[in-house]
């Protein structure tokens, strides 16, 4: 790591720069390496599979003197023949998050923002969350010994509460939406001196994710895929993703660059409305100082993607503008429908967020912007327990029977 540069109006700051936001324009920072340096050293046993994110340490912004208490990353990229054939594609693989130890990506950010909370000798840790980052933030928390204050809106799924709760991280029910609990969360690291994890403000969490693209290069022996689909809230998997790839090309590891596809449901599609306003008026994104990301009112189901104001919004239209990607929306009803054919045709079972890719890779397909040929990622951001009550909706209720062979025989008919 050498510095900082601004995502917005490229202003660098030194190494040893301890703000979180750019002085200059007061947007999100981005962070900088030696790549030349960083590729002497980086991993190269392609094929083999990495023990955690931390293998990747030559472009990661902390260092771990001891190995970390939970194993992060290293998570499985599934061929999914049956599912691509559904859903039209020859060469279709899954990325499951949900092997973390919380159950979704979240736990890459945490254990580099975390780690950084450590090395600046925080002793609490602060987060806003609609569920996921806030559980993997408390079971980072618990694992190195930082206290942990977490706050959610009201509406959270009660599951992602509990496992909140469980850990031991004092959670804070916003009666509100995300971003009410966002600014307070702000709000109350200021005023209380906390290390403040929040996606969309600290650049640590977007390192951490990074590096799921490291892992898919590292399984495809060398290459990214055609494409990487990521569902989009507040804008942070997707911008890691694409830094990534930036980083994998800066290095000289790979030479073709991915496109990356946002996927968004309807009822919170804030990054999708601005890439498409930014093609539709051909618009200058040399200067993205000037380039306002839509705000809207979500109510997804899909919780974990829910947000009125993307916090890491230019980040997130960068990565799909950049890399020549799509901005798709899809109804909640595809989204739904999407988790149980993921779940019967590969055992993956992901939360609606996490089976918001799928849903966006079929629309696509019926439009004819992938090819049947191409190879495509989803990344499958967190697992289905998460939120059961919304898989309920759509899987339908078991058979009730006698307990005979005769009403076995029956249900058969």
């Amino acid at each position: 790591m050498i510095g900082y540069s601004c995502i917005a109006c490229a202003e660098t700051q030194p190494a040893e720069y301890d703000g979180f936001l750019c002085p200059a324009c007061g947007n999100n920072l981005d962070i900088l390496y030696d790549y030349a340096a960083a590729a002497e050293a980086f991993p190269r046993q392609l094929g083999s599979s990495p023990v955690d994110i931390f293998d990747f340490a030559e472009l990661l912004p902390v260092f771990r003197k001891t190995p970390f208490p939970l194993r992060i990353g290293a998570t499985p990229l599934y061929a999914a023949p049956r599912l691509g054939e559904s859903a039209g594609l020859a060469n279709l693989y899954l990325k499951d998050e949900s092997c973390n130890p919380s159950a979704s990506i979240k736990d890459r950010a945490s254990a580099i923002a975390l780690q950084r909370a450590l090395e600046t000798g925080a002793g609490v840790v602060a987060v806003a969350s609609t569920g996921n980052a806030g559980s993997s933030t408390a079971c980072l928390a618990a694992a190195l010994g930082l206290g942990a204050v977490v706050f959610v809106p009201e509406s959270a799924p009660v599951p992602k509460l509990t496992q909140l709760l469980s850990y031991g991280a004092r959670v804070l029910a916003v009666r509100g939406s995300y971003d009410d609990a966002f600014e307070l969360c702000l709000a109350a690291s200021e005023e209380f001196g906390w290390f403040n994890r929040s996606t969309g403000h600290n650049p640590f969490t977007r390192e951490g994710k990074k590096t799921c693209t490291y892992e898919i290069w590292q399984a495809l022996g060398g290459e990214l895929p055609d494409r990487i689909v990521v569902a989009v809230g507040d804008g942070n998997i997707i911008s890691g993703i694409w830094k990534g790839c930036r980083d994998l090309h800066a290095a000289g590891l790979i030479e073709r660059m991915p496109r990356i596809d946002a996927a968004q449901s309807e009822s919170s599609a804030a990054i999708s409305r601005t890439v498409h306003k930014l093609r539709q008026d051909k618009s200058d994104t040399r200067d993205w100082t000037s380039v306002e990301i839509d705000e809207v009112e979500a109510h997804t189901v899909a919780d974990s993607i829910a947000v009125n104001r993307p916090r890491d919004g230019i980040a997130a239209v960068k990565a799909v503008i950049e890399s020549g990607g799509e901005a798709v929306t899809v109804p909640d009803s595809e989204i739904l429908e999407a988790i149980p054919q993921m779940s019967r045709l590969t055992g993956v079972f992901p939360e609606p967020a996490a089976a918001a890719p799928l849903a966006a890779v079929k629309r696509m397909r019926a439009d004819k912007s992938i090819d049947v040929d191409e190879s495509v990622v989803c990344i499958v951001s967190g697992s289905g327990l998460k939120d059961v009550g919304r898989a309920a909706e759509i899987v339908g209720n078991p058979i009730i029977i006698e307990p005979s062979l005769e009403a076995v025989r029956k249900c058969l008919r």
